[in-house]
């Protein structure tokens, strides 16, 4: 209990707060993570500026108090299958594609909504076949695409939660750590972008970030309640040169530590990566120094 008071996913959580979460699932020891993390949301408040639960946050908040010994949660109530069945093959032609960006037709990106089984299963097939870091739940508030044209499917692309802290990106909007806390979630995560391995189309990816910017805030409107100011990225520098960030505009910061998303202690070692930066509003430094909260 060392590390409490302990902060994870952008919240405090006390000593008695860790003690309350244990004597919830020591009273349903059958309830399930979902159910689990609801409940926790609703104990604590933990809330989006719509009102909204912070669910997945706190689903991987739990994960991280369970890791460190913190609570034990409840088995999982289902296995992850990392490799879907889905019918990527029907997506996979004989030869390459490699019209240019302005040839293809009714280029698109196409919000995946939870509501719909088959893309959002889709969007996690492609994302484990064919993206060098495979699938993996993305983190806290999120939106994926599909990149859509010429009739078939072109890639994936997800957004998710910032970073909790990183030096590059934090001094070149110049808040303080108040004004961090209070207003990171208006900083959205460009997390996963895979145009597929037969569409060589030059010009597409940046096509595609470009798309994104047009979009995003009005789609994370609609789904939280708030528009996002800031998108960021993160490119590992031993396989990608981020050379289609650059070609959409987005700004490079610096580079990363090599310590990871979530590390706090110091106890994570992962390769290093360039960050990049896209403001989706001029005055987004203004915007992100404000520290006395609330949805401007």
């Amino acid at each position: 209990m060392d590390k409490c008071p302990l902060k994870i996913c952008g919240r405090q959580f006390s000593l008695d707060e860790v003690q309350a979460i244990r004597q919830l699932i020591a009273q349903q020891p059958t309830i399930t993570r979902a159910e689990l993390s609801r409940k926790i949301c609703d104990l604590l408040g933990w809330l989006r500026p719509n009102g909204q639960r912070k669910d997945m946050s706190c689903r991987v908040a739990l994960i991280r108090l369970d890791r460190q010994g913190l609570i034990t949660l409840p088995q999982p109530s289902r296995k992850i299958v990392r490799k879907s069945s889905c019918e990527t093959s029907l997506f996979s032609p004989a030869t390459p594609i490699t019209k240019s960006v302005d040839q293809l037709n009714n280029l698109a990106i196409e919000p995946v909504n939870l509501s719909c089984r088959q893309l959002s299963k889709l969007w996690n097939s492609l994302i484990d076949q064919y993206h060098y870091l495979g699938y993996q739940p993305l983190v806290g508030a999120q939106l994926r695409y599909l990149i859509h044209g010429n009739e078939t499917w072109l890639g994936a692309v997800g957004f998710s939660a910032a970073a909790w802290k990183v030096a590059a990106r934090d001094e070149y909007i110049g808040w303080s750590k108040p004004a961090r806390e209070t207003n990171l979630h208006y900083i959205v995560a460009n997390s996963r972008f895979l145009i597929l391995p037969w569409v060589q189309v030059k010009n597409l990816a940046s096509k595609v970030l470009s798309l994104c910017a047009t979009t995003i805030a009005q789609d994370w409107l609609k789904l939280y309640g708030y528009q996002p100011v800031l998108l960021e990225t993160f490119v590992d520098k031993e396989r990608f040169s981020g050379t289609c960030y650059q070609a959409a505009n987005w700004h490079y910061v610096g580079d990363t530590q090599g310590r990871g998303k979530l590390d706090r202690y110091h106890d994570n070692s992962v390769p290093i990566k360039k960050i990049y930066l896209y403001p989706l509003r001029d005055d987004f430094r203004q915007f992100l120094c404000r520290h006395e909260g609330g949805v401007l």
